[in-house]
């Protein structure tokens, strides 16, 4: 069952299903190595700014709220 990756609480790891919004958005997150069937760990979430840091490949990025409730994952 999936659901969006800004409802999973930090320390989860998950697995990217699909990617959502607009096509840019979608290529730069690709870019950044989040493809499906990636697996994603949630490190925190920092409430100011509502910024979310993610481990994805080894690396951390971080993405916005409004971002990550258009990435849809499922759990390992």
């Amino acid at each position: 069952m999936a659901v969006s990756l800004d409802t999973i609480d930090p320390g989860t790891a998950v697995r990217l299903v699909r990617i959502g919004g607009e096509r840019a958005f979608r290529c730069r997150l690709m870019e950044l190595g989040l493809l499906p069937g990636t697996a994603v760990r949630m490190i925190r979430r920092v409430d100011v700014g509502g910024v979310l840091e993610l481990e994805v490949r080894g690396a951390r990025l971080s993405v916005r709220h409004a971002e990550a409730r258009e990435l849809a994952v499922e759990p390992l």
